[in-house]
């Protein structure tokens, strides 16, 4: 078998393993202020730490979380009043489901957003909160965070960044992107499933999404998971850098398009990520097709849907019936050239019975 859904979830680093059982061993509330009470404390301000420090952020301004569209939904809900919201017509349904009657910020065909309309819509009306990733989920398209932030310090407006699929694959520093808030998730960096963490620019003041219990300073309520939270630190210390995957994706990109395929998204991408479409195949008859031969694959936003839908993302690129003929291919840290090998073989096998059954495209 062949793991290449990343996106969706990495396969969980050793390191992340050793850490949260290492965590399970600490019975305390890290509220309780006895001796076990404080050893639990210490793991998870050890965490926020170290989370701080990777990230480019104080400690004070770390927020766990339960994922990644947990702190994107508390960045839109704390960080919105009094505001109009401006999102990216690429983003994650994290933000799109926080922000419904948002203003879209318009892409191009590589996905990319366009500064010059940011720049109308921040000129038209009040200050505004502006939702931009910085890696996209499905294509692995960069956007222009650092640009978007100075546009955003023009007009008085607050900038969120979901940076949940950019951080361990590439440098990921909330002081020098120029942002207000930034999204995490520990399972999208090789951590466990359950924990991620919202970081806050020095003059964010965030209302609270779940009240309660006054954990976390008091911006979101509940007893925080230590064994999760010690996991994702470890993690994050770990995933410093997944440039080395660009040669294997290129190799699965090369083979990919000699029968066929159209690679969707920008030279300004992810190092683990292709997003491929195959003009006449519907995206589901591919993953299921790819499945059966032994490689793993997702299509469209399937990490948080579950199920295979056509792209919002490449509509949005304006890619008409490819945005239903597309399939994400994202490597894991720990990807080999024979799972590139694995890919490669099924997806020629794959493009080849289309041929041979009269696949054509629909246009």
């Amino acid at each position: 078998m062949a793991y290449l859904d990343a996106n969706a979830s990495e396969p969980l680093r050793p390191q992340a393993r050793e850490a949260m059982l290492a965590a399970l061993d600490v019975t305390g509330n890290p509220a309780s202020v006895h001796a076990a009470g404080r050893a639990a404390r210490r793991v998870v301000e050890q965490a926020r730490e170290t989370i701080a420090r990777r990230f480019g952020a104080s400690a004070e301004s770390v927020v766990f979380t339960s994922g990644g569209t947990e702190a994107d939904a508390l960045a839109v809900h704390g960080l919105a009043a009094g505001r109009r919201l401006v999102i990216g017509a690429t983003e994650h349904d994290a933000i799109r489901a926080a922000a419904p009657g948002a203003a879209v910020l318009p892409v191009d065909r590589e996905g990319v957003a366009d500064l010059a309309a940011l720049e109308r819509l921040l000129a038209d009306g009040p200050p505004a909160l502006v939702c931009l990733m910085l890696a996209n989920n499905e294509t692995g398209t960069l956007q222009p965070v650092e640009q978007a932030a100075a546009i955003c310090r023009r007009f008085g407006a607050t900038l969120h960044v979901d940076g949940v699929q950019a951080a361990g694959r590439m440098p990921v520093d909330l002081a020098a992107l120029g942002a207000d808030s930034l999204a995490l998730s520990s399972h999208k960096l090789g951590g466990p499933l359950g924990a991620g963490a919202l970081l806050l620019g020095t003059a964010a003041a965030l209302v609270p999404l779940i009240a309660g219990g006054g954990q976390e300073r008091g911006r979101r309520g509940g007893t925080p998971s230590l064994p999760a939270i010690a996991g994702f630190a470890a993690a994050a210390e770990q995933a410093r850098d997944g440039a080395y995957l660009a040669e294997l994706r290129d190799w699965a990109e090369a083979a990919a398009c000699r029968v066929g395929a159209v690679v969707c998204g920008g030279a300004a991408r992810l190092p683990n990520t292709a997003c491929l479409a195959l003009p006449g195949m519907r995206a589901e008859t591919q993953v299921i097709a790819l499945d059966l031969a032994g490689v793993q694959v997702s299509a469209g936003a399937a990490c948080s849907s579950g199920k295979v839908a056509r792209s919002h993302v490449l509509d949005a690129m304006g890619l008409g019936a490819l945005a239903g003929e597309a399939i994400r291919v994202s490597l894991p840290w720990n990807a080999t050239p024979a799972d590139v090998e694995c890919f490669v073989v099924a997806y020629v096998e794959m493009a080849e019975r289309r041929k041979a059954r009269g696949f054509a495209p629909n246009r």
